[in-house]
């Protein structure tokens, strides 16, 4: 009896890890968690500057799901950032910004997921470290139809920030 109880053990403690493992497998850390909320918002999204002028940003799921493309339509300085994974644990985004240059940035998510902040990791094309360019971007989510970003420009460690209010379009 002492031997069927000590197997029965054996078998719990081995089916309890196996489901340990399979839990840890499908959990999504937080750079997943983050790219899955950017992935939910494609459409256009419409708002106005600091300036009060009109604009339009566009968010598009491409190349099979792997990257988001944002295209901000702003007349004479149209913008692309693309947002996509570098393994499970690290999200990106690269701004081809109206400067010429191309800054990568990190994510971060918040405790509560509602904000994604964006970090300056390096750029090409920049001129000098000194050159202006984006440093920082903030992501917003307040519900399905109203998000906010905050972009950070830097030149000659001068910050420049503009905060965009966004709402769902289509």
């Amino acid at each position: 009896m002492t031997k069927l109880t000590n197997r029965t053990r054996t078998s719990t403690r081995i089916l309890i890890a196996f489901a340990a493992l399979a839990a840890a497998a499908y959990a999504q850390t937080d750079a997943q968690k983050a790219f899955n909320a950017i992935k939910n918002m494609p459409g256009t999204w419409e708002g106005k500057g600091p300036d009060g002028h009109a604009f339009q940003v566009t968010f598009k799921v491409t190349a099979g799901g792997s990257a988001v493309q944002s295209e901000i339509l702003v007349p004479n300085e149209d913008m692309i950032s693309m947002f996509h994974l570098d393994g499970p644990n690290r999200l990106l985004l690269t701004h081809y910004c109206a400067a010429g240059n191309q800054p990568r940035m990190q994510a971060s998510l918040s405790p509560d997921g509602k904000v994604i902040t964006f970090t300056y990791v390096d750029a090409t094309n920049l001129a000098s470290p000194d050159a202006g360019h984006m440093q920082k971007m903030v992501l917003t989510m307040i519900d399905d139809s109203h998000h906010s970003e905050e972009w950070t420009f830097v030149d000659h460690g001068k910050e420049h920030k503009e905060v965009f209010d966004l709402h769902r379009k289509s």
